[in-house]
């Protein structure tokens, strides 16, 4: 595994990944988050459009109750495997502004040294291990973490994030059914966001809701409006607990919409006509904003303000970013395995 070395303050704000992912403790830090999360997202789609940085992108505008509801959940103390669609997930969980956009422009001072463009991310000292891109893979990983805790008798649990597509595959399933044989303190989220690539999860998945599936296995589960950021946050938090408690592997489904294409590359023409509109109609900003506002958290000078820093915070962040060098010829190098002697050919006993 590459362990992340870029867990220093952010440049801009000061906040180290940790104190990133404390602050959410807070409702209104946890709506600020939303608003960055999105604010990123637009400048990662634009440094991409102006050919600043290599590769495809995913983004996950639609999606931020979702990725902050979860990382307010859990504690930065617990592992989480998550899936690459990692930009919001990864500055929720505490990954610095500076960091992320680094790693997405593919510079030295990025997540894991700029070796993974838009796809993964690294930052151990709250926990995330990395971002996959194969599908499901952090499905079986997060298990085997979860039985090394409990072998180890330590109270930590593992989180395997993943989207709507990886429960068809035989890593879902496979994990699932070890995890409940070894009743394993882990959790299993599902970020349901009605498309596998290009596919409606309707045309490609035989039960519904999701969930069902994990119930098959005798693992409890639900599912959860992953639009609202506090639902979200209540549901992983109960499982996470209930995990940590011995009663092991725990499934949380949480349906939530995405907004754009698989990727930057895909329009999304297959769209049934009116359907990204309904969805925008419970746009998880504004459900965050409107009960915060009733609740007399935020007004509507709270709200400008909130926008004007994060615009401000970011554009200093992507500054700093586009400054950084590029990893050196030598990087290629690093973080590559091989054996501590020369193997010798064996020799034939004729």
């Amino acid at each position: 595994m590459i362990r992340s070395t870029r867990s220093a303050p952010s440049p801009t704000t000061g906040q180290t990944p940790l104190e990133r992912r404390l602050a959410l403790c807070d409702p209104v830090a946890r709506y600020r988050r939303m608003v960055e999360i999105r604010e990123v997202e637009d400048t990662i789609n634009r440094i991409h459009e102006q050919g600043l940085a290599w590769g495809a992108t995913h983004l996950s505008h639609g999606q931020e109750a979702v990725a902050v509801g979860i990382a307010a959940a859990i504690p930065p103390t617990d592992v989480m495997f998550v899936s690459h669609r990692i930009h919001g997930l990864g500055l929720a969980l505490g990954v610095t502004v500076e960091s992320l956009l680094a790693e997405s422009l593919g510079r030295a001072a990025g997540s894991v040294g700029g070796r993974g463009g838009s796809f993964h991310v690294t930052e151990t000292s709250v926990g995330l291990v990395h971002s996959y891109t194969i599908m499901g893979t952090q499905i079986p990983q997060a298990v085997g973490a979860a039985y090394a805790a409990q072998v180890r008798g330590s109270t930590q649990v593992a989180v395997a994030h993943f989207g709507d597509g990886s429960v068809n595959i035989g890593a879902f399933h496979e994990g699932l059914n070890l995890a409940k044989v070894w009743n394993v303190p882990v959790v299993f989220i599902c970020e349901n966001n009605q498309f596998a690539e290009f596919t409606h999860i309707s045309k490609m998945t035989a039960t519904l809701p999701i969930s069902r599936r994990a119930a098959a296995y005798g693992i409890p589960s639900e599912t959860v409006d992953g639009q609202n950021v506090e639902s979200a946050r209540t549901a992983v938090g109960a499982a996470i607990e209930r995990a940590r408690a011995g009663e092991g592997p725990q499934f949380v489904e949480l349906e939530t919409y995405r907004y754009g294409g698989h990727s930057r590359a895909d329009k999304a023409g297959y769209r049934v006509e009116g359907e990204l509109e309904r969805w925008r109609q419970r746009d998880p900003i504004a459900i965050a904003e409107q009960s915060l506002v009733s609740e007399g958290l935020l007004d509507a000078r709270k709200v400008e303000f909130v926008a004007a820093a994060v615009k401000a915070e970011v554009a200093a962040a992507t500054e700093w970013a586009l400054a950084q060098p590029e990893p050196g010829p030598s990087e290629i190098f690093c973080h590559v395995y091989a054996p501590s002697r020369r193997l010798q050919p064996r020799r034939s006993s004729a």
